[in-house]
């Protein structure tokens, strides 16, 4: 019989939404938003065994406005230590350890703002175990037109890990596209294909040009440059090699008009875009759906990786039937020609949804509505993980709370941890981008940034940890 039980309550809260209020984690097609069950979701051994820690952050990760709702849910955090810090202060009656208690509470909030910090740099830059899709269908690939490797002045992420990165999120084929650069993408995409390394899946050569707006140049071989050229000529070279050309995350509003790119001869455009914002307003989706199905232009689903932000929620599944008996070479023409040909019928882009939609109006409160949604999504074992979690600590609660070192210390260490954290991220970015240097700029730049922010918490926690650990505290009786 567990003592002072805090635990009953929150498991039969969790399994109530799990159970009675179930929302089914699926995928769907982005063009009608209707559900797709030829395809199903894996959930990973290890998210599961660690479901109260992975679960809410990659829940977090899929955000629909994850860069505006993750701060809002650290300022709910805040906001919540600050007033249970108060409530317990006014409760004290000596002043003497009234005072020390708002002394520890003021000590404590630089180190819950870094630890804080860190989990938001967790959510969007380590790679968790995310979900992922299964296809069952026999005659259907997944591919993405749309990735960036470290060789991009925007990327974090090696050529091998990208491939690791695909092969793992279900993807039989993709295109690197990095920016302003496919030379290096041609080197890698030898290797594979003198069998250096497994070709499933297969990847392609692509680039990103950076012209009125990003175009991604599929199928590219290396005979010809962008540098300097103009996009209708660009758009001429690319199609006289074979290749294909997509408008990128058009609906950002920072490109022409759409009759420009159409009038350009390009093949396409990304109708979503897991880089930018999901759901972006949807009467410029409608106008921008309604405008390609009007000129045949191909809508396409643009991944839009870089090694950091949203975990994998769109592919492009292609209808190429006996894909697995083609040579490397024919697998890559059925996809340039299902794309030049802009053959809607062939091609699916499919979402990711694991909440209901809304607006980005109003996100204040949204938090507890996430909150809410990820444990209606939860299957019997994700309860049963969050149930016996609860459990264990319950149990430590009550029995082992004597051997615990006191809040305020744990509270330094934590800090101490999650600022070592940051300091190794930051070294790890510096080296790789002097690695790649005059490739990836962002390297630089988080590496900056990690370690600056790293190194002065740092040092505030182990002015904590000083304090609380070795010195001393006077007597207050």
């Amino acid at each position: 019989m567990l003592k002072k039980s805090f635990v009953a309550i929150p498991i039969l809260v969790i399994a109530v939404l799990a159970l009675f209020f179930h929302f089914d984690i699926h995928i769907i097609d982005a063009l009608t938003l209707k559900p797709l069950p030829q395809y199903n979701i894996h959930i990973p051994v290890l998210r599961i065994i660690f479901e109260p820690i992975l679960g809410l952050l990659l829940y977090l990760n899929r955000a629909i406005y994850p860069l505006q709702e993750l701060p809002i849910t650290l300022l709910w955090i805040l906001v919540f230590y600050i007033c249970l810090s108060l409530f317990k202060i006014f409760k004290i009656a000596s002043a003497p350890y009234r005072r020390q208690t708002a002394l520890r509470f003021l000590g404590n909030l630089p180190l819950l703002i870094g630890i804080c910090f860190s989990v938001f740099v967790v959510i969007l830059f380590i790679g968790l175990p995310n979900n992922t899709i299964v296809n069952n269908t026999s005659d259907e690939i997944l591919l993405t037109s749309h990735a960036h490797t470290e060789f991009s002045h925007d990327g974090l992420i090696s050529q091998e890990k990208m491939w690791a990165w695909h092969k793992r999120n279900g993807f039989d084929a993709f295109f690197i596209t990095d920016h302003a650069n496919h030379k290096k993408t041609l080197e890698f995409v030898t290797q594979q294909r003198n069998k250096q390394f497994s070709i499933e899946p297969l990847i392609m050569v692509g680039q990103e040009h950076s012209g009125s707006n990003h175009m991604s140049l599929l199928g590219l071989n290396g005979k010809f440059e962008t540098k300097d050229k103009s996009d209708s000529l660009i758009v001429k070279l690319v199609h006289e090699h074979g290749g294909a050309v997509i408008v990128n995350h058009w609906f950002d509003g920072k490109g022409k008009d759409k009759e420009f790119y159409r009038d350009l001869g390009v093949d396409g455009f990304e109708i979503e875009n897991v880089g930018k914002e999901l759901y972006y307003d949807r009467a410029i989706f409608k106008d921008l759906k309604r405008f390609c199905e009007e000129n045949k232009l191909l809508m396409i689903g643009g991944l839009d990786f870089h090694g950091y932000g949203r975990a994998c929620g769109i592919w492009n599944a292609f209808q190429i039937p006996n894909w697995h008996e083609m040579d490397p070479h024919k697998k890559e023409k059925s996809i340039l020609e299902i794309i030049r040909n802009r053959d809607q019928s062939k091609v699916k882009v499919l979402m990711y949804q694991d909440r209901p939609f809304y607006s980005g109006e109003n996100l204040l409160f949204q938090p507890f509505i996430t909150l809410v949604n990820y444990f209606r999504t939860l299957n019997v074992w994700q309860v049963l993980s969050w149930a016996l979690w609860l459990v264990f600590f319950q149990l430590l609660w009550n029995y082992r709370r004597e051997h615990f070192i006191p809040m305020h210390k744990r509270m330094a260490l934590t800090g101490m941890l999650s600022a070592l954290f940051l300091v190794v991220l930051g070294l790890y970015y510096m080296i790789r981008g002097n690695a790649v240097k005059g490739y990836s700029k962002v390297f630089a730049e988080y590496s900056s940034l990690l370690l600056t922010i790293g190194s002065v918490f740092m040092v505030y926690s182990l002015v904590a940890i000083y304090f609380r650990f070795f010195r001393k505290v006077k007597n207050l009786n």
